[in-house]
């Protein structure tokens, strides 16, 4: 069996958590190494480090940032300590209340802000550095290296070693949330009875991704491959489309006359399973990095106008659920064609690197189904067979 390319951008997001361990453990080790190599002082800050960088954020743009971040806040924390170790020593309080003053003015200009690692950083290397007061300039220096070293390190391994961007994962989140909106409208189109057990785990993993894209908003943005305002409304379109499929997966006729009417419009179940098909394509064109051209079919409201204006109840009332069923799909439908017209005009979303390895997946799996075909018709053939 032939190996996925370690390049593939969806093979490392598929084993995202194992390549992390692997990423974590490896810096841990290359710094463990250096630091028994020169026998670096106090080198134990520099393991912490290490690990403190990388965290829980397997991609490269978080740890970019909170790399960056670390390194500001260490850089000038460290700075101020030594700053605070080489003033005069005849003020034995003098350092003690100078490390109050830096503090409270960074947690101050920090507090709020994204920039907060940054505050608590400069806050640790300050501590570090100043340590306890007896003015070693020495073991503040050191310090403030294994920190700078470890961060260093922890970069290093997660931009080389097998990256994970955020940018692909938001990708292939947004593809993923596509798959199931077209698995959620179709059953609705298909199904009679309520929502079953799926179905509701189908919008409870939709609406879980969303949550976790809108995490992603700031590693995306450093990366600089789109814009915080484009993600924005990638992701406020997806919210308004899994509301209105849930508004139809919800909706519940008080009358038969209602749903008859329904049911009676010629065409409308056609123009719901096109729109399926439509999410669909969208989503294979946004995992497999290909340029976006699904064209999304508009509802034709026009031709089931009558049927759903003249709905009456037995008792004569006139019926508003067949129009609003209506407006709903027209919805759908308006609001997937306004992400493929976003999605479209992003002119890095479209990837040659993916479109290779797609392409690879495809010909792995077509030739294992025509293998397996073979093996069937020879089984077929066999005249030992039964």
């Amino acid at each position: 069996m032939k190996l996925p390319p370690l390049r593939d951008p969806f093979f490392t997001y598929r084993f995202r958590r194992r390549l992390h361990v692997v990423r974590v453990l490896l810096a841990l080790t290359i710094t463990f190494v250096i630091i028994r190599i020169f026998e670096i002082p106090h080198s134990s800050w520099a393991l912490v480090s290490t690990v403190m960088v990388m965290g829980n954020l397997p991609h490269i743009g978080g740890v970019l940032d909170k790399g960056r971040q670390r390194l500001l806040g260490t850089l000038l924390g460290a700075g101020s300590g030594l700053v605070l170790i080489l003033l005069p020593p005849g003020l034995p309080l003098l350092v003690p209340a100078g490390s109050l003053v830096a503090i409270g003015i960074a947690t101050w200009l920090t507090f709020g802000s994204r920039h907060g690692y940054s505050g608590l950083m400069f806050a640790i290397s300050l501590l570090l550095v100043v340590g306890d007061g007896s003015h070693d300039l020495g073991i503040g220096l050191w310090r403030a290296f294994d920190v700078l070293l470890g961060t260093l390190v922890g970069i290093a391994v997660t931009v080389l070693v097998l990256p994970q961007k955020a940018t692909d994962m938001m990708r292939f989140m947004l593809a993923e949330n596509l798959d199931r909106m077209a698995r959620l409208f179709h059953a609705h189109t298909t199904a009679s009875a309520s929502l079953d057990v799926d179905t509701r785990a189908l919008l409870k993993a939709t609406s879980a991704s969303l949550v976790k894209q809108r995490g992603l908003v700031d590693a995306i943005h450093r990366e600089r491959r789109l814009r915080r305002d484009e993600l924005d409304d990638i992701i406020s379109l997806q919210r308004r489309m899994l509301s209105t499929i849930e508004l139809l997966l919800e909706t519940h006729w008080t009358t038969r006359a209602g749903h008859d009417r329904i049911e009676a419009m010629t065409g409308l179940r056609e123009e719901q399973h096109r729109l399926a098909r439509e999410l669909g394509t969208l989503a294979f064109q946004v995992r497999t990095g290909q340029p976006i051209e699904v064209e999304i079919s508009p509802f034709d409201l026009q031709r089931h106008a009558e049927l759903a204006s003249s709905a009456r109840s037995v008792e004569g009332r006139v019926l508003f659920s067949p129009s609003g069923y209506l407006w709903l799909n027209r919805e759908l439908a308006r609001l997937t064609d306004d992400l493929v017209t976003r999605l479209g005009g992003l002119n890095r979303l479209p990837s040659r690197r993916l479109r290779r390895a797609s392409g690879r997946r495809w010909a792995r799996r077509e030739s294992a189904l025509n293998d397996s075909a073979l093996n069937d018709r020879g089984a077929q053939d066999d005249p030992r067979q039964p």
